[in-house]
């Protein structure tokens, strides 16, 4: 039997990670400035880390094969279960949403840019549908060799972009600092660091190897961490808050990062072009690899929670299942890209990942007694921070919404 590289597992986790959110955490803390958004990134790693590994946990204290869905069912119950089924339909058909929309652009774009002849929208997102229904339907080691390439395109254009944008950073534009506009941007970069419906695909993928598993969520999710700061340092660093041309002003136009990186080199110049074409290259490869690692999970979800069996009938019937609904809405409803996005992370996210791994692990280890041959550190104290600080996040997006 293959047990599934950890390298692979790493790349995954990350992948899943790195997407649509890398358009929009600069663009959101812009205003709070570098210093409390590196506190804010740091801290969102720490607890969506966390809740990983609670998640692991309470895997692992059950031999067969289980998701979401049932691993809320057996802790905490019928009403736990549906909750858990709610939010998890709910976030993951608004990212299909997103994820089909904004890459079905993207692939529209770079084909009127090579061949200057315009192509409808829905048949990017058919392309882009049809291709990862197919990679989803090989299962998880065709996912896997897929996306590192897609991450080998997704590190070597942000690299580039790096060293061509490091030069344009100002110093003095790293200065602001306002930690009243902190806390609004806490939400979008918790969802940004969302990978926990990976795990009980991996704990699978990697044999039930606690260490390799335990080694997989923190590397992994610590990579997307050190991207996303410096990605936070070049683009902050590019323009000044304030003026014509500055951030706030750009951002009130409904900016995105790589609009703003755009605008900061020009595009007139070669230099310009080619940043043009580095910065639609790498939010094309960010997009993919999360659309990719989401609808994996989604796949064994819905083949745990509706009893489908994943034989060659079945695997088409959960990938048309995963696909369709997203694909659908995309095509009636364009350009949802970022509004599906904010959707999706407003209230299910931080539920479905934050509030419910410590719930399930309450409930396993002091109601159940669930005998996990991996157990985190902190007992019921950390559980109360973890519910107590997921419970604040959704007060503050109400808060927002009002």
């Amino acid at each position: 039997m293959y047990k599934g590289s950890l390298t692979g597992a790493i790349l995954l986790i990350a992948g899943c990670c790195i997407g649509a959110g890398m358009l929009g955490i600069p663009v959101i803390s812009a205003l709070s400035g570098f210093i409390p958004s590196t506190l804010m990134l740091t801290l969102s790693w720490l607890f969506m880390s966390t809740t990983a590994l609670l998640l692991l946990e309470i895997n692992l204290s059950f031999k067969e094969e289980v998701s979401l869905i049932s691993m809320a069912g057996k802790t905490l119950g019928a009403f736990g279960q549906a909750i858990a089924w709610v939010c998890f339909l709910f976030v993951f058909y608004c990212l299909g949403v997103a994820y089909i929309s904004g890459s079905g652009e993207l692939l529209a774009g770079f084909y009127f840019s090579l061949t200057g002849l315009p192509l409808a929208n829905w048949i990017g997102y058919l392309a882009i549908s049809l291709t990862f229904a197919l990679f989803v339907y090989l299962g998880t080691r065709a996912v896997d060799l897929f996306n590192r390439l897609l991450m080998l395109g997704l590190i070597v254009s942000y690299v580039l972009l790096v060293v061509f944008g490091a030069p344009f950073v100002h110093k003095e534009h790293l200065t602001h600092i306002d930690f009243s506009q902190a806390l609004p941007v806490l939400p979008i970069m918790i969802i940004s660091f969302g990978f926990h419906n990976l795990i009980p695909t991996l704990v699978t993928y990697l044999d039930r190897d606690v260490k390799r598993l335990r080694t997989a969520i923190l590397i992994g999710s610590f990579i997307p961490l050190c991207v996303y700061l410096v990605w936070e340092w070049i683009i902050l660093g590019l323009l000044p808050l304030y003026g014509d041309f500055g951030l706030k002003s750009l951002i009130d136009q409904g900016a995105m990062a790589s609009q703003l990186l755009q605008h900061a080199v020009g595009s007139s110049s070669s230099l310009g072009h080619f940043v043009v074409l580095l910065t639609e290259c790498f939010a094309f490869f960010a997009i993919l690899t999360s659309f990719l690692g989401n609808s994996l999970s989604f796949v064994d979800f819905l083949a745990d929670g509706l009893r489908i069996p994943k034989n060659a009938m079945g695997t088409w019937l959960l990938c048309f299942l995963v696909i369709a609904p997203p694909l659908v809405m995309a095509i009636l409803y364009p350009h949802l890209f970022l509004t599906a996005l904010s959707f999706a992370g407003a209230f299910g996210a931080v539920i479905l990942f934050g509030v419910l791994p410590a719930l399930m692990v309450w409930s396993g280890r002091y109601r159940h007694h669930l005998q996990s041959y991996y157990r985190v550190a902190g007992g019921k104290a950390l559980l109360i921070v973890i519910i107590a600080f997921s419970l604040s996040i959704v007060a503050l997006n109400l808060h927002l919404l009002v």
